[in-house]
């Protein structure tokens, strides 16, 4: 005996399964460039067959007769390991952008090649010992002498600083990043919050879909600024590991932050700790700079020893000692004597020239190299998130074709329906 509203059940069930998957449909296309948010779609359960008892020649048999559909789940379409390949991409490029950004600032600061930076100076300074060579009497010379050196170690001075300055900039950024209320703290308390939220609305038989959306975006955006590593809970919620820290970031609703991270973190943070640091590429331009320094000060004043030209060691320190009538153009007191200024102007395209070239074209290649890279980083990212967005971006043409299907669905469903209630009202009327 087959129960009277088996049939109706069973088309009603049709019409609300279509009904939920036009409001998702509907939902998809409004929020189609929605940032952040992922293609949702419904699963649909067959019901629980119904057993229905017939005779046949072989006495009495089950037959299964079809209930319906339920709505199991409305799921969002995502894909982990796009996730986790464009999170790993994204912390490359944010490496690689922080890194050209820090070179490009560094190379402006050399100004390179041009007449006022540092290798038209130096060319300048070694012309000047060779007109007072020219001249060793002339006042107006040993005054320009001076007069460029004082500039050239000035400017000496003011790169270090700036390249210094450099440092403490990126110091600074990190800082406001990773300290109490920065951007790192703010994204790490975000993603724990999502995860209470999710978590209480799967226990509640919630569909968290636009939660999860909020927590994939934040963690995309923590992916820039370091390596980032996620675990699945089985409540709903991620577990975050963040650089080379030695605790997780983010364990349920809980945040474990400061932590200590090195350059290794990679992402903004890691090329910004690089940047901060003695042994990264800007510091390393300081060092080569008081090579350079140390070579030129070493180099004149191992020839002009009465006085000395220079004082200081370093790019920081170098001066020039002497006023013009203290300048030494002779190791002899006899009129006209010139081999010091002579000497000294020979040095002209001697090491300390070569350093400071090699610098400027190291400096030079480290730019281009992060250019490259950056520029490299940029597209494969481009590539991921495109691939990430065919899984899980909203397609309108298909949105379109659902929306028909859905549609003719649930107009089949509401015909079933209405021709069973009408087989329904005969049998009433013929009962009486």
């Amino acid at each position: 005996m087959i129960p009277t509203l088996t049939g109706i059940q069973t088309a009603l069930s049709g019409i609300e399964a279509d009904q939920a998957a036009l409001d998702t449909t509907g939902n998809n296309i409004d929020n189609a460039s929605t940032p952040g948010y992922s293609d949702q779609v419904v699963n649909l359960d067959v019901r629980t067959p119904l057993s229905v008892p017939s005779e046949s020649g072989n006495g009495v048999t089950q037959t299964q007769l079809g209930t319906g559909v339920d709505v199991a789940s409305i799921t969002r379409q995502r894909n982990a390991y796009l996730d986790a390949s464009y999170r790993a991409q994204n912390s490359i490029l944010s490496f690689n952008t922080q890194s050209a950004t820090s070179l490009g600032d560094a190379q402006t600061l050399f100004a390179e090649p041009s007449s006022s930076a540092l290798s038209g100076q130096l060319s300048t300074f070694w012309g000047d010992w060779s007109a007072v060579a020219n001249d060793p009497t002339s006042q107006s010379a040993r005054q320009t002498l001076v007069t460029d050196g004082t500039t050239l170690s000035q400017s000496f001075n003011g790169l270090y600083s700036q390249l210094a300055n450099l440092q403490s900039q990126a110091s600074s950024q990190y800082s406001s990043i990773t300290g109490s209320g920065g951007q790192l703290e703010q994204l790490a308390n975000q993603i724990a919050s999502l995860n209470g939220a999710i978590k209480s609305s799967l226990q509640g038989g919630q569909s968290p879909n636009n939660l999860e959306d909020q927590r994939d975006t934040a963690l995309d955006t923590l992916s820039g600024l370091g390596n980032v590593s996620v675990t699945n809970q089985t409540d709903g919620t991620v577990t975050v590991n963040f650089g080379d820290a030695t605790n997780p970031l983010v364990s349920g609703t809980t945040v474990d932050w400061p932590q200590t991270i090195t350059s290794a973190t990679g992402g903004q943070l890691g090329a910004l700790l690089d940047a901060s640091s003695a042994s990264g590429p800007v510091g390393t331009y300081m060092s080569s700079l008081n090579t350079v320094a140390n070579d030129l000060i070493s180099g004149v004043n191992g020839i002009s020893t009465d006085p000395t030209f220079f004082s200081g060691s370093s790019a920081s320190t170098i001066a020039v000692a002497v006023t013009a009538a203290q300048v030494q153009t002779s190791t002899t007191s006899a009129p006209g004597a010139n081999d010091v200024a002579q000497a000294i102007a020979g040095l002209q395209g001697g090491t300390t020239d070569q350093a400071y070239n090699a610098l400027v074209a190291q400096l030079g290649d480290n730019v281009q190299n992060a250019q490259t890279n950056q520029s490299t980083s940029q597209a494969i990212v481009t590539a991921m998130g495109n691939q990430r967005q065919s899984v899980s971006g909203v397609s309108l043409d298909e949105e379109m074709t659902n929306l028909i299907t859905f549609q003719r669905g649930y107009q089949a469903a509401a015909q079933t329906l209405n021709a069973l209630n009408q087989v329904l009202q005969t049998l009433e009327q013929q009962l009486g």
